[in-house]
C-alpha cells in the first residue's frame, strides 16, 4: 500500500504525531483535514530531502535495509534485529546537561524526571513511526507487523540515489577490462569433470588433499593460489578456509546442489552430479546468484542491499574509489575482513568472478568497475532461460 492508503487506517493519535513532526497547520480533531495535511506537506520535496539529511548514520543503515525488499510487512522482532545490524558497535555518547536550580518537585514530576527514557531499537522504530515510514498492521494470521509504504520506499530511492550519483565520478570505457561472464558455469564442469575422472581422497576435516585441489586450481579459467598455512579464514563458507575464494564458492555451491558423494573420504559423483555433467541448468546462474547472497549473508548482514547499490551506481563505468566513499559507510568489517576488504573483495570481486561486474584499470582514474548486463539481469530478477548470451554481452 501507500502512504495515502496507509494514513486512511491510521488511528488519529498516529496522525496527530505524524503532522507534529512535519509541523503540519490543521484540524487537529478531523482526520480528513490531518491526512490531507500530512500528504500535502510529505509531497513537498524541500521537507522530504530534509527528513533524510537530519537522518543519523545508524537511521540510514536501517532505511537502506528495507529500501530493497520485495516485502512490505516485517515483524518488530526483525525491525529490531536489522537496528541492531545498523549500530556496527559504534557508542553514541548523551551531551552533558547543563546544571540547573534545585527547586522544588512534586513526588509526579520527580517520578517523571527520574524514569528511564525509552533508548534502543524500539527507540528507532517509534521515530520512524512518528515519521510515517512504519505504520502497524497484522497478517492473516493476526501476526503483529510493521508496513512500509511502497511510495516512500521509492522516494528514499531515487532521492538516495541521486545523492550518491552526485559523488561519484564516471569514466569512458577503458582500455582494458576483465569480464568473466559464465566462466564459472565452465569451471563447475570443469570441477565435476575432474572428479568424475579421478579417485579425489578427502582428508579427516573433509577437505581434499592439496594435490587435487591444485590438478583443479590448473584446469580452472581464473588462477588462484592455495591459502598459505595458518592464514585465518572463515565466515564465507563451509569450505572457505580450506580453498581460494572462488574455487571455495564453486565447490560450496556444488556441495549445496548435492553434486558429491562422500564414500569412506573418496569423493564421486551423484546422479544429480553427473546429470550437471553432462548438461548445464538453464537457470544455474540464478540458483548460484541466490546462493551467494545467502552463503555471504552472515557476514555481511545488507549484502542484498549493497548488491542492488551496486547495480544502481555503477550503470556506467565508475571509479571504485567514489564508490567507495558512498559505500564504505554501510559495510561493516568481519573480524580480519576491514570494510574495504569486504567491498574490494567479497563484494566487487565475487561479482566479477560471476560475471556481474566488469573491472578495469583507467589510465587517468585508476580502478573502474561496471555492471554487465548478466548482473543487471540477475538482481531485476529477470530470468535468464529465455535470454541469447549475445544479448547479455
Amino acid at each position: 500500500m501507500n502512504l495515502s492508503d496507509m494514513l486512511v487506517y491510521a488511528d488519529i493519535q498516529q496522525l496527530s504525531r505524524i503532522a507534529s513532526v512535519y509541523q503540519c497547520e490543521c484540524n487537529g480533531h478531523s482526520k480528513n483535514d490531518l491526512i490531507q495535511s500530512i500528504l500535502s506537506t510529505v509531497s513537498r520535496k524541500d521537507v522530504f530531502e530534509a527528513q533524510i539529511s537530519s537522518m543519523k548514520l545508524d537511521e540510514m543503515r536501517f532505511l537502506n535495509s528495507l529500501l530493497f525488499e520485495s516485502r512490505d510487512s516485517f515483524s518488530l522482532e526483525e525491525l529490531i534485529a536489522r537496528v541492531q545490524q545498523s549500530k556496527f558497535g559504534e557508542l553514541e555518547t548523551p551531551a552533558e546537561e547543563p546544571p540547573q536550580k534545585k527547586t522544588k518537585r512534586t513526588k509526579k514530576k520527580q517520578a517523571e524526571a527520574e524514569a528511564p527514557k525509552e533508548t534502543g531499537p524500539r527507540e528507532m522504530i517509534s521515530r520512524f513511526k512518528q515519521q510515517g515510514w512504519l505504520f502497524n498492521g497484522v497478517t492473516g494470521t493476526n501476526r503483529y507487523m510493521l508496513q512500509v509504504p511502497q511510495d516512500l520506499r521509492t522516494r528514499f530511492r531515487d532521492t538516495l540515489r541521486k545523492r550518491f550519483t552526485a559523488e561519484l565520478h564516471f569514466t569512458d570505457e577503458p582500455q582494458m577490462y576483465r569480464d568473466e561472464q559464465f566462466l564459472i558455469q565452465e569451471d563447475i564442469y570443469q570441477l565435476l569433470h575432474y572428479i568424475y575422472h579421478n579417485e579425489v581422497q578427502l582428508s579427516a576435516d573433509g577437505s581434499m588433499y592439496k594435490r587435487f585441489s591444485g590438478q583443479i586450481l590448473e584446469k580452472l579459467a581464473i588462477s588462484e593460489e592455495l591459502p598459505s598455512k595458518g592464514e585465518w579464514r572463515f565466515g564465507y563458507g563451509r569450505h572457505f578456509h580450506h580453498y581460494p575464494n572462488r574455487m571455495s564458492l564453486l565447490y560450496d555451491y556444488c556441495s549445496y546442489m548435492k553434486y558429491f558423494l562422500d564414500n569412506n573420504l573418496v569423493l564421486s559423483l551423484s546422479t544429480i552430479g553427473e546429470e550437471r555433467l553432462n548438461s548445464k541448468p538453464a537457470n544455474e546462474m540464478e540458483q548460484l546468484y541466490k546462493f551467494w547472497l545467502k552463503l555471504y549473508k552472515g557476514p555481511i548482514p545488507n549484502i542484498h542491499t549493497l548488491v542492488h547499490w551496486m547495480n544502481n551506481l555503477a550503470e556506467q563505468w565508475v571509479t571504485v574509489e567514489t564508490l567507495r566513499k558512498v559505500l564504505i559507510p554501510f559495510i561493516k568489517p568481519f573480524y580480519y575482513d576491514s570494510a574495504d576488504k569486504v567491498l574490494d573483495v567479497r563484494l566487487i570481486g565475487t561479482m566479477v568472478h560471476m560475471g556481474m561486474v566488469r573491472i578495469g584499470e583507467h589510465e587517468e582514474h585508476g580502478t573502474v568497475v561496471r555492471m554487465t548486463k548478466l548482473g543487471r539481469a540477475l538482481v531485476a530478477g529477470v530470468s535468464l532461460e529465455d535470454q541469447d548470451r549475445m544479448f547479455l554481452y
